[in-house]
């Protein structure tokens, strides 16, 4: 193929992506994947596995640009963390049980409807709905959101960064920058294990379209990290809501030309 192909391709895809995970803790496979597939004719498991290396990098970086600037609660961060991984598998097994059926799309619509959300009702709280509790109620809630949020990801294949964003500012009262920042943090292991379960079955990728993902998610990401963390709640707000309508649009409009 066409190396200007590519290069164009996967600019945009690692833009899109890039700019949901540092706005707003998105998954770059729900970007990536569906224009590699699309636009470049990739197999779908093995664009599933380039987007999760991308979101590797990218997620690091933007988890280490929202910690410099306070913005991140480790703490209960590892403890979602081992929920999540736990609860993905439980989610990926009970998925095998069930008949198939056309389940890929709830993600993109709750990017689309949490970007409306984000405009229309912006998350304007400055502090953690945790720091109120003790250290047992806020290990409690960790596990008991951080298995669900596990399970819904493990269960539907997707969707995982936009779940954890509502759970962390709707229900767990976290301010957006420090919802934002667990998210990416928790993303870059769950995508790292992904990533080499996906190139240990599969096989590796072409190394130039891998290379050029993971390079563009990474530049767009730290952009995008570094601007959220020095705007204002409401500029914040308004710039997470158009990310994620705009990417909703674009990945519904990649699956519809699939």
């Amino acid at each position: 193929m066409n190396f200007w192909i590519i290069l164009a391709v996967t600019f945009f895809a690692g833009m899109g992506a890039g700019l949901g995970t540092g706005f707003a803790g998105m998954s770059a496979a729900a970007v990536i994947s569906p224009m590699l597939i699309t636009f470049l004719g990739m197999e779908p498991y093995m664009a599933v596995g380039v987007a999760l290396a991308s979101d590797v990098l990218a997620s690091a970086a933007s988890a280490w640009t929202y910690g410099k600037n306070g913005n991140l609660d480790i703490r209960n961060a590892l403890v979602m963390l081992a929920a999540v991984l736990l609860f993905t598998m439980v989610g990926s097994w009970v998925s095998s049980l069930v008949p198939g059926a056309a389940m890929g799309s709830m993600s993109v619509f709750m990017t689309f409807l949490l970007g409306i959300k984000f405009i229309v009702k912006p998350v304007l709280v400055t502090g953690s709905g945790l720091a109120a509790l003790d250290r047992p109620a806020r290990i409690r809630k960790s596990l008991i959101w951080g298995s669900l949020i596990g399970f819904i990801c493990g269960f539907v294949g997707a969707g995982g960064g936009m779940i954890m964003l509502l759970v962390l500012t709707s229900f767990l009262g976290y301010s957006l920058k420090m919802a934002v920042g667990t998210s990416v943090f928790v993303m870059a292991f769950t995508a790292l294990t992904g990533a080499v379960s996906h190139f240990a079955i599969g096989g590796l990728p072409d190394p130039v379209i891998l290379g050029l993902c993971m390079l563009f998610t990474l530049l767009w990401a730290q952009i995008a990290a570094r601007f959220a963390n020095k705007a204002k709640p409401e500029t914040l707000n308004r710039a997470v809501g158009v990310v994620l309508v705009v990417l909703g649009i674009m990945i519904l409009g990649c699956r519809f030309l699939a």
